[in-house]
């Protein structure tokens, strides 16, 4: 991940103990609040993370267009298979 951002091949464990433990950080955040929005259905689901970044366009637009491809994913899985 931090080598796709411009950072050295191999960079110091240091920094990438640094990075994992601001992604586990954030992602363990939002998940909580995620499930605070799900509270009241007793169920958590991706609109509830939607609903969370829906003021930050470009995570809006990158978690919508991953879960496009998981569509298309499945899809051309259930495709191959039937084919089989």
């Amino acid at each position: 991940m931090m080598y796709g951002f411009g950072d050295d091949p191999e960079p110091l464990p240091e920094s990438v103990e640094l990075v994992e433990e601001i992604a586990i950080e954030y992602i363990t955040d939002m998940v909580h609040r995620a499930q605070e929005v799900a509270a009241r259905r007793g169920r958590l689901t991706t609109e509830d993370v939607l609903f969370l970044i829906r003021k930050d366009p470009r995570k809006f637009a990158r978690a919508k267009e991953l879960l496009a491809m998981n569509v298309e994913l499945k899809e051309a899985r259930k495709a191959f298979q039937e084919e089989q």
